[in-house]
């Protein structure tokens, strides 16, 4: 049952802010954690705050669902690959989830089923957490494909695991039109792929497996519309950009979550 997944709300800052404002930001959330209780939080800045943002949590005595988490990563430990971070640097500075595969990732850097397959292996293997992101585009959804689509992602993205290693991923459902453009899926067209995107991991591991696995729903989601998304029951958080750069719609939105 949905009621025994910890729920997960995390904020993808993408390339936003400077260094005092994600200090700033991290120090709102951090003294407002009692407000998400039970519920666990993940800031995601651009690598370079990463370490000030795990300096201003460890200062503030953050409490231990308030984590760090990367926007992307490397799937090689080390070596010539400028401009590039691997899962072990990540660690180094405190994070303890990755997000992978991310729409823009996809559409706008090539990155494959494959690729992010590589990288989400690299993560586990490394003692991180990936959040790996699957959707569709508009057109794909107009012609009636999100489900194929969604289908191949899945399981390409995640080839291979053992189902102990499955368990430890976060799928994040963000359907690519309602990215930044303020239109979100209804609560039952998300419910509808959250449900195909459990049936299609209990298919690469089991039912126990995917009834206990935690799947997040991304776009444009709001602190007026996250109480209907977590109403559904196979939606278990949500993956957070544009709202997650304002402490009170970021914890507004983990507070619907808790409340469910």
């Amino acid at each position: 049952m949905a009621a025994s997944r910890t729920k997960i709300v995390a904020g993808n800052w993408k390339m936003n802010l400077d260094r005092a404002g994600a200090k700033a930001l991290t120090a709102a959330v951090a003294v407002r954690t009692a407000e998400a209780a039970g519920v666990e939080l993940v800031l995601c800045p651009p690598n370079v705050y990463a370490d000030v943002v795990g300096a201003t949590l460890a200062a503030g005595g953050s409490p231990a669902h308030l984590t760090l988490g990367a926007q992307n990563m490397l799937d090689k430990p080390s070596g010539a690959f400028t401009g590039e971070v691997s899962a072990a640097m990540l660690k180094d500075v405190g994070c303890t989830y990755v997000i992978l595969g991310h729409s823009e990732r996809r559409t706008l850097f090539g990155e494959t089923n494959s690729i992010v397959n590589s990288k989400t292996k690299a993560a586990l293997a490394a003692g991180l957490t990936p959040i790996v992101c699957v959707g569709e585009l508009l057109e794909e959804r107009e012609a009636g494909r999100t489900a194929a689509v969604v289908t191949e992602q899945i399981q390409q993205s995640l080839a291979g695991l053992t189902p102990a290693e499955l368990e430890r991923v976060v799928v994040a459902y963000e359907p690519v039109w309602a990215i930044g453009t303020g239109k979100v899926a209804t609560p039952q067209q998300a419910q509808e792929v959250h449900a195909l995107i459990r049936a299609l991991l209990a298919g690469l591991s089991d039912a126990g497996v995917a009834s206990r696995m935690r799947i997040q729903y991304g776009g444009s989601v709001k602190p007026d519309n996250a109480a209907d998304l977590a109403r559904q029951p196979d939606i278990d958080g949500a993956l957070v950009g544009g709202a997650s750069l304002k402490a009170d719609d970021f914890l507004g939105i983990a507070a619907a979550f808790r409340s469910i």
